[in-house]
């Protein structure tokens, strides 16, 4: 009976303001724009559009950083993360060989920093978690010049490098820590052990004691997840600690065995990663760019009533709640009766998914406040809305709301519970929800095989596994098939 689900739950993000204040003060970026900004006329790059190996170290020493050879390093980083973000433009030579120079100039971009808008300055930097990301799956080269032909030709079949398979692990790991971090609500944002994120990718799911090759094959994730989440640090989007360089030089023992092995060891040592706020952003538009449904809380916010109720069939409870705080903060205080309508118009319908509608309509009318009164009475009389229409005057205390005619009790019976088995909900409420509803009303099952519901045979099929009760769990189930003769005829 259950909708299609989103693929990803929904994460609560930051404002874009916020988060372009987060983008502009990660590390890297910050260097990137201080080059930008260094960078004249008399720049000199090189045929790649790199800063040639003499000025390294004075872009070094304008970042603050030791004219050395790890100072030239960082400021290569942060000059290659400026040309790819157009915060600088360089041009090519047009002849002249390797040892030709090109041209630098200020890049639009530069200046969307400071008078753009928040997306303007995400979009920049998101450009930029691109290009980390893309360096991070790049190859370990230990020594390039064996890779380079007689011809000059670079030959990659030699680098044993497959850059989408890097591409995918680094992607599936960077998945990983984004549901773990959005677990229970979201409440699952503490630092995570760096053997746990390699074990994930590589440990089957129903593998009892991982084996030595196991061990081996996370050893050697982790050490080049060490590697990658020292480079994507820096861009803003994780909190990492690197892996204790002491464990590298206990020689003859994988970094991983008692970790993952479960030995008592502060799991710390083995690297700790945690992704920022701006990370889950980050995150998630590479999962979006990558085709995956991955809601926001607030998405829904300026949609129409048939998409809200839709939208958070299944998302927690919290998240569905402010979901709907913030579409109906879009009518105001004296839209309570538009919105209710609309509402009510959403929750009609004879489709697998409008139980679940329904049971979230009433809801979000309990959010509306008094004002949607008006409309709630409207529907009164509805076959498919008159039930909870009735929940919800008698939940705000109405003494004057007329007594539901007897198939309208079965028919909310009926759609409560099948909106509840869509929803998934705890196996013990729901249970409890079948046993109430039916000790309710003498002669339930004998009556409930008659309601003009499309999911009446479920539900008494599913009343029948749920009842504790033999006899009555016996009778659901008798119920179920009358139900379905009846619909088969």
């Amino acid at each position: 009976m259950s909708a299609e689900r989103p693929s990803l739950p929904p994460v609560r993000l930051n404002s874009e303001a916020e988060l372009a204040r987060d983008a502009l003060a990660a590390p890297l970026f910050v260097r990137a724009v201080r080059l930008a900004r260094w960078a004249g006329a008399g720049t000199r790059v090189g045929a790649g559009g790199e800063l040639v190996d003499a000025q390294l170290p004075a872009a070094a020493e304008h970042l603050g950083l030791a004219a050395d050879e790890d100072g030239a390093a960082y400021a290569s980083e942060a000059w290659r993360l400026a040309v790819d973000t157009g915060l600088l433009d360089v041009t090519d030579p047009e002849e002249g060989g390797e040892d030709a120079e090109g041209t630098v100039t200020t890049g639009e971009n530069l200046a969307l920093l400071t008078s753009g808008s928040p997306k303007d300055v995400l979009g920049i930097w998101l450009d930029g978690l691109d290009a980390v990301h893309a360096d991070a799956t790049a190859p370990v080269l230990d020594d390039f010049a064996d890779l380079v032909g007689e011809d000059g030709s670079i030959d990659f079949d030699a680098l044993d490098w497959d850059p989408e398979a890097e591409a995918e692990f680094l992607d599936g790991v960077l998945g990983n820590l984004y549901l773990l971090t959005l677990a229970d609500n979201g409440a699952g944002d503490a630092p995570v052990p760096l053997p746990a994120l390699a074990a994930s990718m590589i440990v089957p799911d129903d593998m009892g004691e991982p084996t030595d090759d196991i061990l081996e094959q996370v050893s050697e994730a982790m050490m080049r997840l060490d590697d990658q989440f020292r480079l994507l640090e820096p861009i803003g989007i994780v909190d990492y600690r690197p892996v204790d360089e002491a464990l590298m030089a206990e020689e003859g023992e994988t970094p991983v065995d008692d970790a993952v092995g479960g030995a008592e060891e502060d799991v710390t040592r083995y690297g700790m990663v945690r992704l920022t706020p701006l990370g889950l952003y980050g995150i998630r538009s590479l999962m979006l760019e990558a085709g995956f449904d991955a809601p926001a809380v607030g998405d829904l916010a300026d949609k129409k009533a048939d998409a809200l109720l839709d939208g958070i069939a299944h998302y927690p409870e919290s998240a569905a709640r402010t979901e709907v705080e913030l579409w109906l903060a879009g009518y105001g205080p004296e839209g309570a009766v538009a919105a209710a309508t609309e509402l009510l118009a959403a929750a009609r319908g004879a489709d697998e998914g409008a139980p679940l509608r329904r049971l979230h309509c009433q809801q979000a009318l309990a959010l509306a406040g008094p004002g949607a009164e008006p409309a709630v009475r409207a529907v009164l009389d509805d076959p498919q809305l008159g039930g909870l229409a009735r929940v919800w005057l008698a939940e705000r205390g109405a003494t004057d709301v007329p007594a539901p005619p007897e198939d309208m009790i079965f028919w909310l019976a009926v759609d409560t519970i099948a909106a509840q088995l869509d929803a998934d909900g705890e196996l013990d409420e729901l249970q409890g929800l079948v046993e109430g509803l039916s000790a309710q009303h003498s002669g339930f099952f004998d009556e409930a095989w008659r309601v003009d519901h499309p999911a009446t045979a479920d539900v008494l099929e599913a009343m029948g596994r749920l009842h504790s009760d033999k006899k009555a769990a016996k009778e659901a189930r008798k119920a179920a098939f009358r139900a379905r003769s009846r619909a088969g005829g």
